[in-house]
């Protein structure tokens, strides 16, 4: 029989989608749309992993799905291409990170393509190519012109902000707008020199120049975000990382905090990525209230959701980081002051948040007073607070918050009760819904509703506090301090950041000697020799021509890996546009993703980040939808099966797993390449790989193997655990790997790698070649011959599954359902073209090069790939017959087949004119013949 040749059968159909451009996407069409998209991955040096395509193999199977249903599907491919490790690579060897990340790209291509998905790579973007970044500077320079008017909630040009402010000034639109800055008339904006309106613009703009608090890593040289910090270090690397304050481009994505809220009930996204969302916008309702400082001008602002608990404040906590600290701080406290804000310079946002035990902070020696008593309340810095959230201080009502309670009791400060009937001595009391107000003033006797309003009033009459609703969201720092990013498209006149004009776009990267930070600390752009703008010739000059008149410094900052990644599914729709990020044609015909699939990891980074821009750019016209995807899927993740060996603590002697017992050993991971299916190390390739244990003494088993011992883990580079999946092709074929993938089991869950579980898919696939052959000489014996029933009930059967199957995305069932399939028809010894041919079209998605290869051998000319998806048919379902037990004195003797349209007098004659009713009866006549149509017969004699 012909043999199941799949590498020869891969390649052949892998070169004729891409020369004939199969899965090209037309921009216009008579189908309806479907957009599906991967998150595009950042090309390491590494490669793919076979962790990686679960996700990419999933929407293909989706995508090819659609095709098959009548979709114009566009299903493009591209690169995050910016990223550090490629800096960091050129650091180290001088190699510009453009061309590391051109050859790691021609690897990833390469394996993309021997996985057989159905991309169009004529729609391809890059981040970091010229052409691609032209638009993300772009979106720079919208965002610099435009803010925010919280009172239509919506973004306007900043042309519309700057004719208020010359007819009105801006008293109306602060109020309005809820912007707390200095208030002006429109005579004093008239009189205002160009640098000064020029600063007060800055903050109303969405993007925006501001001394900022950030996590500084000095090993990699640059700002790192919050969700680039693990355990207090930077996730690339584990190196330390401090909070400073410096000089970043921010953007105001709080603004949006609330639209983006409200547009989580429009998508159909994970539940609990929702939910994160939700919680990192952080919405809560409360007021803010203004305590004076005992001998200073200025007033601590605090944001509290628990105004009633006013009278209970017994001390004030500062961020160690807050700007008045420095200003209030006594000559008596300021060594121990110094001290801490030193120590928790070196701890993240993060770390401090999650460490709820330990309590530490130092009195300032000033005092704040009351708002309501006038009574003198002493102010400390606590880590437990941070400048980043709320107003960076905090109201402390021991009495009425765990934290502050535990501090209290920590420094013996004071701890006043306010509550009625409650005891305290223990612990603090949070209960909102069971709190009576008492030692209060005024609050005394009313509950939490009544004593909030109250206060609010109150305060908001004396104007030293309003009510107001606050988020934790912060606006998102914008700057890296890196050489491999998209260059900002700004220049520095009189120290004021200004546009490079769009039609003088892209700004591209400059050469540069080394990619470090310069001696002096300036980000690596800062050693470009060109690297100023000439407003004359409108072009990047060397920097010995900057005069400050015509030529000015450019920014010396690049944008973070987000920039890139937050619009460039609309680029896909129209990637060869120079004119527009993508025409209206385009946008109107695909309008946003149908269906997303990545990581629930980007939930508060690129998710966010990318609603956010979207946002902005519906608002200005530039988009024509408010949210970048309808339905997202978070796929799980594959994890590896990591090996061990053991060593002796303290001694260069390596246990084998059997030989453990107790002593104290330390394991150390081994790369699963040298560790065969029975989990025996190859001690040899062990030691070439670790020279040092070259010298080490193996204690192996019995027999002389050296076992590891095995656990699953996240299957990464650093626990030499990665399988290549280029190896499982080679070896299986792209088909057995992506549904092997699917077969392990749901979509969104975790679950374990085992290459020796490959094997079953694998022989079921040749299982699934062998029926469309037959016969010695191994032929293709696919006839017109007329299908039985039982064929055509697995086909339709199959049918029904498969679709609902891939419409809930279980994948792995539907693999499943295909095993069942080819076993009975091949039982059924099924040839039929009239079954096996819709078979072909439905396994196309999940194994689409032998689907191609035998769609070719049943003589169509055509791709499979727009092959009508087969229509299920009840009616083959539907039994028409019944075998029936037919049971003696309640024994079952043999068994009847017979219509299911027969009634009770029917299926009685039937039987008793069987001829083994005849034999078990032996001339006796039954008693009784107990007959329950479509279940039993029972002959009782």
């Amino acid at each position: 029989m012909s043999k199941y040749h799949f590498n020869d059968i891969e390649d052949k159909w892998q070169k004729y989608w891409a020369e004939n451009g199969t899965f090209h996407a037309n921009n216009k069409s008579e189908k309806p749309k479907f957009y599906v998209l991967d998150m595009f991955p950042y090309p390491s040096g590494a490669g793919l992993h076979v962790g990686h395509p679960l996700g990419y193999i999933a929407s293909d199977i989706y995508a090819r799905y659609k095709r098959h249903k009548g979709f114009n599907v566009l299903h493009p491919m591209g690169y995050d291409s910016f990223g550090l490790p490629a800096e960091q690579y050129a650091i180290q060897t001088g190699q510009h990170p453009r061309r590391t990340t051109e050859e790691n790209i021609k690897r990833y291509r390469k394996q993309l393509d021997k996985m057989g998905f159905s991309f169009d790579w004529s729609r391809e973007v890059r981040t970091s190519n010229p052409n691609y970044y032209k638009w993300t500077q772009w979106i720079f320079i919208q965002l610099f012109e435009s803010w925010y008017c919280k009172e239509h909630e919506k973004a306007y040009p900043i042309s519309e902000l700057i004719k208020i402010f010359v007819e009105e000034g801006n008293v109306a639109i602060n109020k309005a707008c809820q912007i707390e800055t200095e208030t002006f008339t429109a005579g004093e904006w008239n009189s205002f020199s160009e640098k000064r309106k020029e600063g007060i613009l800055l903050q109303y703009r969405l993007t925006y120049l501001a001394e900022t608090e950030v996590n500084w890593c000095p090993e990699l040289g640059t700002v790192l975000a919050n969700d680039e910090i693990v355990n207090g270090v930077s996730e690339r690397g584990g190196y330390p990382v401090v909070r400073k304050k410096m000089m970043q481009w921010s953007m105001r994505i709080t603004a949006y905090a609330q639209r983006l809220l409200d547009g989580l009930d429009k998508i159909d996204w994970p539940q609990p990525l929702k939910d994160t969302q939700t919680n990192w916008i952080g919405r809560s309702e409360g007021a803010t209230v203004r305590f004076e400082i005992d001998g200073h001008d200025g007033k601590i602002e605090v944001f509290t959701t628990r105004p009633d608990t006013i009278f209970g404040v017994s001390f004030m906590t500062l961020a160690p980081e807050h700007e008045l600290v420095d200003r209030v701080t006594t000559m008596e406290q300021r060594f121990e002051v110094s001290k801490y804000i030193e120590a928790t310079s070196k701890r993240s946002e993060r770390e401090r948040m999650a460490d709820v035990k330990s309590i530490s902070g130092v009195f300032t020696g000033a005092y704040a007073l009351h708002p309501f008593t006038g009574d003198r309340i002493p102010i400390w810095i606590g880590d437990y607070v941070l400048a980043g959230y709320g107003t960076g201080a905090v109201m402390s009502v021991p009495s009425g918050d765990q934290r502050d309670y535990d501090f209290a009791k920590h420094f013996e400060i004071p701890i006043p009760n306010i509550f009625e009937g409650v005891d305290i001595s223990e612990e603090a009391f949070a209960d909102k819904e069971k709190t009576i107000i008492t030692n209060s003033d005024f609050l005394n006797g009313l509950n939490y509703k009544d004593a909030t309003k109250r206060v609010i009033e109150a305060l908001e009459q004396k104007q030293v506090g309003e009510g107001k609703i606050n988020y934790r969201l912060r606006d998102a720092v914008f700057s890296r301090q890196r050489y491999w990013g998209e260059p900002f498209p700004v220049y520095y006149r009189d120290g004021m950041p200004q546009m490079i004009d769009v039609e003088h776009l892209p700004l591209t990267l400059p050469q540069v000697e080394k990619y470090l930070p310069t001696e002096t600390g300036e980000p690596p752009l800062g050693r470009a020799d060109e690297w100023a703008w000439d407003t004359k010739k409108n072009s990047v000059v060397p920097n010995h021509k900057i005069d400050h008149e015509t030529v000015f410094p450019l920014e010396l900052n690049t944008m973070p890996g987000w920039a890139g990644s937050s619009c460039y599914m609309f680029r896909y729709m129209d990637p060869n546009n120079e004119e527009e990020l993508a025409s209206k044609v385009a946008m109107r015909y695909w309008e946003n993703v149908d269906l997303y699939l990545g990581g629930s990891e980007h939930a508060t980074g690129h998710l966010l980040y990318s609603r956010f821009w979207v946002k902005f750019m519906f608002d200005r016209g530039y988009l024509l939808v408010e949210e970048p995807v309808k339905k997202l899927i978070n796929q799980g993740m594959i994890l590896g099966e990591s090996a061990f060996v053991h060593r002796l603590e303290g001694e260069n002697k390596l246990i084998s797993a059997g030989k453990i017992k107790g002593q104290d050993l330390q394991p150390i991971h081994a790369d699963v390449s040298f560790v065969n299916t029975s989990n025996e190390l190859d001690i040899e390739a062990f030691k070439k790989w670790r020279p040092d244990f070259e010298n080490a003494e193996f204690v192996t088993e019995d027999d002389g193997s050296f076992k590891v011992t095995r656990e699953v883990e996240k299957m990464s580079k650093s626990k030499y655990n990665v399988v290549n999946p280029d190896d499982i092709c080679e070896r299986y074929g792209a088909d057995t790997l992506r549904m092997y993938e699917m077969f392990l089991g749901p979509l969104e869950q975790a679950k374990p790698w085992n290459t020796a579980g490959i094997t079953g898919v694998h022989s079921f696939l040749k299982k699934f070649w062998k029926l469309y052959h037959s016969g010695k000489e191994g032929g293709f014996a696919v006839d017109d011959s007329k299908p039985s029933k039982g064929s055509l009930k697995t086909l339709h059967k199959t049918i029904k599954k498969v679709e609902e199957d891939i419409e809930a995305f279980s994948f792995n069932t539907s693999v499943s359902t295909f095993m069942i399939a080819v076993n009975e028809l091949t039982t059924q010894n099924c040839k039929s073209r009239e079954i096996l041919e819709p078979l072909t079209i439905l396994i196309s998605p999940y194994a689409p090069h032998v689907a191609e290869e035998i769609w070719n051998l049943l003589g169509h000319s055509e791709s499979i790939s727009t092959a009508p998806f087969p229509v299920y048919d009840q009616d083959h379902l539907v039994e028409s017959s019944k075998e029936y037990p037919v049971s003696f004195n309640g024994k079952m003797r043999f068994k009847l087949e017979l219509p299911l349209d027969l009634d009770k007098g029917e299926i009685e004659a039937a039987v008793m004119a069987h001829e083994k009713t005849a034999q078990y009866l032996d001339g006796r006549t039954p008693k009784k013949i107990i007959v329950v149509p479509g279940k039993i017969i029972n002959i009782v004699g």
